[in-house]
Formats: structure tokens, sequence, C-alpha cells
């Protein structure tokens, strides 16, 4: 690589169960140590006690967190540590999961107390479904919205092939499914390339 700027990328898995969506978001983060300068952290939903977002509003008044002290707290430092973030999630009822919508509901906590928190992060999405056309792209631009409102800068793999970032079809096959769709593993190593090259470009302007 080129460039040695260090970039903190943090790969966060939606899924409950270590499967296919496990398997794509450690493929990202293993790609992008292995290409670019990167440290790493990984967060996955699975088997973790997440409470959901009841809008109760103490995040707003209290502005010191959440009502909620489960183990998304240990996400929470993860996401102010990181300058990119890529979020995996896989595709239920032609969407994401409950778990990778919760992640992003509490995050509300983190803004409430410091609405710039995130500005100026980038975020990329990658998401797996059982049907090669399942609902990926729906689930994608779910996590496209949520990095729009949260302030940070969106990005995917660009035009002919990787429109909204890594788009995996497992066969419902899990992890070795996933690993076996090229075209997939295609799409996520282009959103990768395209998330380290615009955090690199946004440390040099900061």
């Amino acid at each position: 690589m080129s460039d040695d700027t260090s970039i903190k990328l943090l790969g966060i898995s939606g899924s409950p169960r270590k499967g296919s969506t496990d398997y794509i978001v450690n493929e990202a983060l293993r790609y992008a140590q292995e290409k670019y300068n990167v440290e790493v952290e990984y967060f996955s939903s699975r088997a973790k006690n997440m409470k959901f977002c009841i809008h109760c509003d103490y995040c707003v008044r209290k502005k010191e967190g959440c009502i909620h002290k489960d183990d998304l707290v240990e996400l929470y430092d993860k996401m102010l540590w990181a300058d990119a973030w890529i979020i995996g999630t896989p595709v239920y009822q032609g969407t994401l999961s409950a778990q990778t919508k919760t992640i992003m509901d509490r995050c509300r906590a983190v803004v409430a107390r410091d609405p710039k928190a995130f500005m100026n992060k980038v975020g990329a999405a990658t998401a797996v479904g059982g049907d090669r056309v399942g609902g990926q792209e729906p689930a994608m631009q779910t996590i496209h919205n949520f990095y729009i409102i949260s302030e940070m800068i969106p990005v995917a793999g660009g035009s002919f092939g990787s429109n909204l970032g890594g788009a995996f079809w497992s066969q419902d096959k899990g992890a070795e499914g996933a690993a076996a769709d090229s075209e997939g593993i295609r799409t996520l190593h282009r959103t990768v390339n395209k998330m380290i090259k615009t955090a690199i470009a946004m440390k040099k302007i900061e």
C-alpha cells in the first residue's frame, strides 16, 4: 500500500448466530488488514444481552448514555474509537435482522450525549441472504440511512456490481455458502477498498 495512514476499522455482525454474517464481516476485516494499514475491532451480537430501545428519553434528559446497562455499552466504546465501520446483517423477512436494528436504534444514547459523536466517520454495509435476491439491498439501504442520520459518510463499492455494498448469497449454507459466493466476495472487497480510501482522505482533511 502506498499510503501509510493508519485507520481504525470496526466490524459489526448483527446476526444471532455464528455463520454467514460472521464470516462476511470478518472477511472484510481480514481483507482490510491484508491491503491497508488498519487496526481492527470486531463486535458480534451473538449471545449478547441487547435490550430494545424503548424511547424513554433517558439518554436525552440525562446525557449519560442509555438507561439499559447491557452488552451494547462495550460496542459504544468501539464505535467512538473507530474511524470507519462496516455493519453486516443477515436478511430476515426481506430486510435487516432485529439485532442489527437494535444496535442502530440504541446509538441514540451516544448522539444524545454528543450529537457530533459519529460525525464524518465512514460507514459501509454488507448483507447476506439465503436467496440471491432476497432483501440484501433493502437491508443495506437501511444501514446507509442510519449512517446519514448519524452524520457519517456512507460508502459502497460503486457502479457495476457493488452499488450499495457487499451483497452475498449463502444458499442457506452458512459460512461455507458465503465463502463460495465469488461475486459476493468481489462486491465486499470493492466496498472495503472504497471505505478505507475514503477514511484515509477524511483523516487528511481533519
